[in-house]
Formats: C-alpha cells, sequence, structure tokens
C-alpha cells in the first residue's frame, strides 16, 4: 500500500475485520471483506449492509441566516436551496461556467446552517471554489472530528430503530439529530444503493463504539467499495469522475430532474448560477448527448471506455460506457453511458467494441433494479 494515504477513524476497525484494503481518493479504504464482493451486494440488497464513508467532506455553510445562507449556496448550484424545509436534504451539484459538473453532493436545512457532504476526491477543491464564491458573507467550516457511516438495505430501518424508536418516523430525504449507541448522531434517510438506508455521522470518538454497535446485529454485515460501485451502478447513480465530470452538463447526464422550477427559466429565482445560461439552454433545446443505460447482448461485461456503434461495421463512434460491470442483482452484465442523443431512444442492436470485436448492445432504462426509498 502506498505510503501517506489518510486513513479513516473506522481504519483499525477494518484491518481487524480482515478487510482487503485499495487506495481510494488518497485514503486506505476496504475494498471488501471475507464475504467478498458478490455475497456483500447480495447482502445488502436482502438484509443490511455497512459502509464507512468517512472520506466524504463534511462541511457547514452558515450565513446570518438560513434564508442569507440559501440565497448565497444558489449562486454556485442550480437547486432551489431557499424552499428546503428545516430537517430535509435535496441532491445538488456545483456547476462551472460552461454548465459542467465540478460536484455532486447532498445538503440540508439543519435550521440555523446548511449542512454538505462532498464527494472525497473533490471535496479540496470544491470548498477552495465555494470559498470563492460566497466568503466572505458566509463562513465555511470543514468539519474533521466526525466519522461518516450509512446503513444500507431493507433491515436498515429495523436495525437502527432498536437504537432509536424515532427511526421509524423518518421519511426519504429526512434528516435528524439523534443519539445512537450514546452518541449524538446526525442521520440522513439516504444512501448511494438504491435501498431504503441511513447516512450517519459521528462524532470520531465515539465511530468505533457506535459502528461495532451496529454491526452486532446479525442482519448487518461490513460492505466494502467493490459493492457500492456494483450496487449503485444497478441502481443507475452516477460516480463523479466517470459517469460525470467538468465536461457533462445535467442535461447530458439526465439530471434535470434534481433541477427545481424555481431555478429554470422563468422560475422565481432563474438562473444565477454558474453555467446557467448553458443549462437553460440546452433544457430548451436539448443536447448533443444523452446518459442512458445499456445493456450488453453477451455475457462478458462492457466496461468503462468501451466505445458504442451504430452498426457493426461503422467507423463513427457514437458513444461510450462511463461505468459497467455484471449486476448480481439481474444476474447479467449491466453499463451505463453516454451515446448520440438521436440513438438515445433507440430499440435497434447497436455494438460495442469488446477486445476488438463488435458485440450487440441495446439502450435500456435505468435504474436496472426498481429504488425501494420510503417516500
Amino acid at each position: 500500500m502506498a505510503q501517506g494515504l489518510k486513513k479513516t477513524p473506522l481504519y483499525e476497525l477494518h484491518r481487524e475485520l480482515g478487510a482487503k484494503l485499495t487506495e481510494f481518493a488518497g485514503y486506505e479504504m476496504p475494498v471488501q471483506y471475507a464475504m467478498g464482493i458478490l455475497g456483500e451486494h447480495q447482502h445488502t440488497r436482502k438484509k443490511a449492509g455497512l459502509f464507512d464513508v468517512s472520506h466524504m467532506g463534511q462541511v457547514i455553510l452558515r450565513g446570518r441566516s438560513y434564508q442569507e445562507t440559501a440565497y448565497a449556496l444558489e449562486r454556485a448550484i442550480p437547486m432551489d436551496v431557499l424552499s428546503l424545509d428545516v430537517g430535509r436534504q435535496r441532491y445538488g451539484f456545483l456547476t462551472n461556467d460552461n454548465g459542467g459538473i465540478l460536484d455532486d453532493l447532498m445538503f440540508s436545512n439543519r435550521g440555523d446552517h446548511i449542512f454538505v457532504v462532498l464527494n472525497a476526491a473533490c471535496k479540496d477543491s470544491d470548498i477552495v471554489h465555494l470559498r470563492t464564491l460566497l466568503e466572505p458573507d458566509i463562513s465555511i467550516e470543514e468539519i474533521e472530528n466526525r466519522a461518516l457511516i450509512a446503513l444500507q438495505g431493507p433491515a436498515s430501518e429495523a436495525v437502527l430503530g432498536e437504537f432509536n424508536s424515532q427511526i421509524a418516523a423518518m421519511k426519504f430525504m429526512d434528516i435528524e439529530t439523534l443519539s445512537i449507541a450514546g452518541a449524538e448522531c446526525w442521520i440522513s434517510r439516504s444512501g448511494y444503493t438504491g435501498e431504503d438506508g441511513f447516512e450517519i455521522s459521528i462524532p470520531s470518538s465515539a465511530a468505533e463504539l457506535v459502528t461495532r454497535s451496529i454491526l452486532s446485529k446479525e442482519e448487518v454485515e461490513f460492505i466494502g467499495l467493490g459493492a457500492r460501485d456494483s450496487l449503485r451502478l444497478e441502481a443507475g447513480l452516477c460516480l463523479y469522475g466517470h459517469d460525470i465530470d467538468e465536461a457533462t452538463t445535467p442535461v447530458d447526464a439526465s439530471l434535470t430532474w434534481a433541477i427545481q422550477k424555481a431555478r429554470r427559466a422563468h422560475g422565481e429565482r432563474a438562473g444565477g448560477f454558474m453555467g446557467s445560461e448553458v443549462i437553460s439552454q440546452q433544457l430548451e433545446e436539448g443536447t448533443d448527448k444523452k446518459r442512458v443505460g445499456f445493456l450488453p447482448q453477451t455475457r462478458a461485461p462492457m466496461r468503462e471506455g468501451v466505445e458504442i456503434f451504430a452498426t457493426e461495421t461503422s467507423e463513427k463512434v457514437i458513444g461510450k460506457i462511463t461505468s459497467g460491470g455484471f449486476g448480481p442483482t439481474v444476474g447479467y452484465p449491466i453499463a451505463m453511458g453516454y451515446i448520440a442523443s438521436e440513438f438515445a431512444n433507440s430499440e435497434d442492436d447497436l455494438f460495442g467494441e469488446l477486445r476488438g470485436k463488435r458485440v450487440p448492445v441495446k439502450v435500456a432504462k435505468i435504474p436496472f433494479v426498481p429504488l425501494n426509498f420510503k417516500r
């Protein structure tokens, strides 16, 4: 393992439990445990999987009022922050001058401040970007003394409810401060697997105790990055740096559902964010490419970088896979990526270049598995 990698507060617990460790976003992280990626994936879909996501950025934005902070954040993201109710969370993304996505994130109204969770690989540059846009009116505090774990799967509510009876009342995208195993936790009902679940921010000093307590329940197993990736792919969720990046806009990425009416053309607070003119034009006129699902018509998975062609002999590349692999839940290879917009609804066979051969692939709707969020 490379020297100088950061470690989460749960690093020693991962080692104790026999995790296979790997580098991810500058951290030494568990990629799998003894159960293996396939077993961990299936366990999460059937029971409850616990993920260490402490490498992600936790940030507090604070102005003189929530309203002031919300108006300021709306300069950085094309989401309706102002109307978000206390105790509620939304998905969003930072944009650049060309409408490209700098990162995707979660933000929540915590009454007197906004709590933001950022991707690990982007958090340092995101914070610099937010400071440039929002300071000095808004203070930006990076929280470095808290761990973050995610409990995901159909048994998650029952498991966490054993520690606090208020869990059952939470709906998808609620966020509360609740006690778990004696520790004050910030808990959101959200996650990255397509299953019902919770993300739990814990004081670092209590992280191992809370994690061990949850792991003591027979329905729960520790899950690594390998299964996290296959779970999110089945759920049709983007991985930053692969499925979305600075060269893709929210319209390209089929993420326009995340841009509320208030921030669109003719909305109450239309525009005003970086890249708003590009995004507004694309919302009106469309874009050259679209993110779609792909179903390889073969048992061999098509992975990131596979180019897509209209026919078995055509030379023009019309698309590219950005994430792909075997879907353990569905039982066959799945992928997603970008295709020229004119082919986005095609029912014909297209062709992927796989090890020098053209293999049939079909455009598919995403997600590949039903999403089981508690609305």
